[in-house]
């Protein structure tokens, strides 16, 4: 890629997002911040830049080594940024907090059953 990448366009190829309406969102929301600020979808992404990156998931602390608009498989989206060491260190750190003590809600999927109700309530003494 020779000319300049949109910002959504290259968070979409470098997969931190599975849409670009999602990337687009996400930057108009603030999740996204080049240098500390907040930006706008369409302002070019150049080398170096560093990216924060929340997608609801996960937060990455990014420099772009490299640029693209196509998105391709992982392994060659992977090329397209680096992850900072304190990034990874706190990635890691929040997956063993997530390991060690699950989110009581976290196993049910949408709306409760009648049955999971039953347990729920049961669970927290009421009748």
């Amino acid at each position: 890629m020779s000319g300049p990448v949109r910002l959504d366009k290259w968070l979409w190829a470098a997969r931190f997002f599975k849409t670009r309406s999602l990337a687009t969102d996400a930057i108009e929301g603030g999740k996204v911040r080049v240098g500390g600020e907040r930006v706008k979808p369409a302002r070019p992404v150049r080398l170096d830049d560093l990216l924060a990156i929340d997608n609801g998931a996960d937060s990455w602390e990014v420099r772009v080594r490299g640029l693209s608009d196509v998105r391709g498989a992982a392994p060659v989206a992977r090329l397209l940024y680096q992850e900072t060491a304190a990034s990874i260190a706190r990635r890691e750190q929040e997956a063993l907090r997530h390991k060690l003590f699950r989110e009581p809600g976290a196993e049910i999927k949408g709306r409760p059953t009648k049955r999971d109700r039953r347990q729920l309530s049961k669970a927290s003494g009421e009748s």
